[in-house]
């Protein structure tokens, strides 16, 4: 994607709102900013989940994005102004085919707790097998559930980490926060400190993987590229992940 050519496309349409043919440009040019963002969220297998549906999300977003946007008024570049946008249509398409039950939710609850009891019993990181025997379920079952995780927290995060030419949105402890804390009560230096320290402990492969999908922004499929790994595998340990460290950071947050 040239960059700069859809910042010129972008201003000059500023500049002339209703000139169909370079906001057909300004559209050409950023489809393929539309289809990295979709490769980014994992759909549910659902009918209306498609990537064609999501692409399709993505561009009424995208459309919002070149009506709104103003450079002599906004300090961000378009493929900033319209990430943001173009990636809250499609996940708020995704919530509206797919809510989560509230057995579901309490199900994640029992895993993230299966999974630190087992930290501080064994003194180090419990295998999947150790998991599913602890909660009682097939091995199958466990590795599907990680994979809904990693799936459903991606779903719950607003704001991407790392946009596009470096610019960077919401911190990962913010994105690792129950949704209704407000931002207020949160000490941002102590939960950061914490969340260094959790990572740190973590083995080097997990650490690895947390790097490439929060701070380097690759999808799952180039991290299992460069891993070895398949993307299932991949999904399931980034969704054990963000049980773990969720856990950790609302006991911070509930404690006195």
């Amino acid at each position: 994607m040239n960059l700069a050519r859809l910042q010129a496309l972008a201003e000059a349409y500023s500049r002339n709102r209703g000139d169909e043919a370079l906001r057909e440009a300004v559209i050409l040019a950023a489809v393929p900013l539309v289809r990295r963002i979709v490769g980014k969220i994992p759909a549910p297998a659902h009918p209306l989940a498609q990537p064609a549906d999501l692409e399709s999300a993505g561009i009424i977003g995208l459309l919002q994005a070149i009506e709104t946007y103003d450079p002599a008024s906004s300090t961000a570049q378009f493929h900033t102004f319209a990430y943001q946008r173009i990636r809250g249509q499609i996940i708020d398409y995704l919530r509206q085919i797919d809510a989560l039950p509230r057995g579901q939710r309490q199900r994640y609850g029992q895993v993230q707790e299966a999974i630190e009891r087992l930290r501080q019993e064994l003194g180090a990181e419990p295998t999947d097998q150790q998991v599913a025997d602890y909660l009682g379920i097939p091995l199958a079952q466990y590795q599907a559930l990680l994979m809904e995780v990693q799936r459903r927290f991606v779903l719950s995060l607003d704001e991407p980490w790392q946009e596009e030419e470096g610019e960077t949105g919401d911190p990962l402890y913010a994105r690792l926060a129950e949704e209704n804390e407000p931002e207020e009560e949160l000490d941002r230096n102590l939960l950061v400190s914490h969340l260094e320290a959790w990572i740190r402990e973590l083995p080097e492969r997990e650490r690895t993987i947390l790097a490439l999908y929060y701070y380097e922004d690759l999808t799952l499929k180039e991290i299992a590229q460069l891993m070895g790994l398949t993307e299932a595998r991949i999904s399931q340990i980034l969704g054990k992940l963000i049980l773990y460290l969720r856990g950790r950071l609302q006991r911070v947050l509930a404690s006195p």
